[in-house]
């Protein structure tokens, strides 16, 4: 039963709260945490529109397609996915598959001897993948996550980071069937370099001359910028980025969309397609609840992963129409906004709509960027992507106690808290291998069977180890 100190309090609550602060400041604070989430949308942004662009080159789709959908993921994926504060969009592991499909259906612009254009195949390919995450996330299926061991993340991270570099190096000196770049190769190597050493070396450089501000500046949106006005300045004679399908208005938005809803659709080209999309959404689903394990550890929530699934089949499928290409939820934008302090959705959302409008306030300015520097921002992003923590632990085992490492192959050392077994290293480099020489879906689901099959059914008595994320791995910690 209230009584009358607690009636007296709760009317004069309109005036001032529990905690003392009045409805003025309390309205205040709230204004003033609205405020701190859209300011940290409009810094993700510039991370977010330069990867993007970065990402869509990798793609093969563009520069203007990564763009886009980097904005549009972003966008959709905060409106409704499980993981409350994140930042979406392209991810290098999604991109690199995405290539191999641009590939194909431009290496079959007949695909089979059906009449199809190979960017509605892409475009059906995406939508047919949105159409199987929706599937995963009806079927409850996010909680198979836990399933796949670390050892084996770790190699199919390592080995997409691989992938990167090869596709890069062909893509500067015209190898493994690629199309070189432009202009002179000494040119186009000089500037893909200058740009990967100016990604590490401006971060500490801004903070140091600009303090809270270099948040504002990061990194790789700097050193695209100065190489870009290098090579404006200096006319050197190489390639630049080409903004093809872009839009100024709300008719041009109209008829990109038209002109990208495929416009044969038939039993054969959907069986062709399957396999890309479901290798696309078994990739996404690895990227987005990784991701989402990082961010729960890092907010204290815990994300509800079916409705993720559903939000990142519904960007994937958004963005066919566009054009556009894949994405996941991605891991060093998303521990930006949380570092940042973003604490509402609304952070996620802005950055979607800041990309969006940047990219086409900056059009222009965007077709002065030369192609090889973005050689040099993937670069980085494979960099970040490839899992050195247990190759080092490892080289550091052999060179210390090498007698100790091999003497008793199958140990398991117990003893150690931190320590690489050599089973383990044998998962990592096979996943690695089979991702690189084969296929990343074959690597995840072949080496995650091996493993429960060695530590279940052949050595249960002598099980092998599996990597502990914060100590001895961080591949997945570090991606895009």
């Amino acid at each position: 039963m209230k009584t009358d100190h607690d009636l007296k309090v709760g009317f004069t609550s309109r005036v001032h709260s529990l905690d003392g602060e009045t409805d003025a400041q309390r309205s205040h604070s709230k204004t003033a945490v609205i405020l701190q989430n859209i300011i940290i949308g409009l810094t993700v942004s510039f991370v977010a529109l330069s990867l993007g662009a970065a990402l869509g080159i990798l793609s093969g789709r563009g520069a203007f397609s990564g763009m886009i959908s980097a904005g549009l993921i972003a966008f959709f994926t905060a409106c409704l996915g499980g993981t409350r504060v994140q930042c979406s969009g392209p991810t290098a592991p999604m991109s690199a598959v995405c290539a191999v499909v641009v590939a194909y259906a431009y290496e079959q612009f007949t695909v089979q001897g059906l009449a199809i254009q190979a960017p509605h195949f892409v475009n059906i390919v995406l939508i047919l993948c949105g159409a199987i995450m929706l599937a995963m996330s009806l079927l409850r299926l996010g909680k198979f996550i836990a399933l796949v061991p670390n050892v084996v993340i770790s190699g199919f991270m390592s080995g997409i980071a691989l992938l990167i570099w090869i596709d890069q190096i062909n893509v500067v000196f015209g190898w493994g069937g690629k199309m070189a770049l432009m202009g002179p190769v000494v040119e186009n190597v000089l500037i893909a370099i200058g740009t990967l050493v100016l990604i590490f070396i401006m971060a500490p450089i801004t903070k140091r001359c600009v303090g809270p501000v270099a948040k504002f500046l990061p990194a790789t949106l700097l050193a695209i910028l100065i190489m870009t006005g290098i090579s404006y300045f200096l006319h050197l004679p190489i390639e630049h980025v080409q903004l093809t399908g872009g839009f100024n208005s709300v008719n041009g938005l109209m008829t990109l969309i038209q002109e990208q809803i495929p416009s044969t659709w038939s039993l054969s080209i959907l069986l062709l397609a399957f396999p890309f999309a479901l290798q696309l959404a078994l990739l996404c689903y690895l990227d987005t609840l990784l991701t989402s394990l990082v961010v729960d550890k890092m907010s204290g929530e815990e994300t509800g992963r079916n409705k993720e699934l559903m939000a990142q089949g519904v960007a994937n499928s958004v963005v066919a129409f566009v054009g556009g290409i894949p994405g996941a939820q991605a891991t060093i934008r998303s521990v930006l906004m949380l570092k940042e302090n973003a604490t509402l959705r609304l952070s996620g959302i802005m950055v979607g709509l800041f990309v969006l409008v940047e990219m086409v306030l900056f059009q222009d300015w965007i077709s002065l960027i030369p192609k090889a520097v973005f050689v040099g921002v993937l670069f980085k992003v494979g960099y970040d992507v490839f899992d050195f923590k247990p190759l080092r632990l490892y080289c550091k085992q052999v060179a210390t106690k090498r007698a100790a490492q091999f003497k008793d192959f199958f140990s398991r050392h117990d003893d150690e808290a931190v320590y690489v077994t050599n089973r383990e290293m044998l998962m990592v480099i096979g996943t690695t291998i089979i991702t690189v020489v084969f296929d990343l879906n074959i690597a995840v689901g072949g080496f995650t069977l091996l493993f429960y099959l060695h530590n279940k059914l052949f050595n249960r008595k002598n099980p092998m180890r599996d990597l502990a994320p914060d100590l001895e791995t961080d591949g997945f910690a570090k991606q895009n």
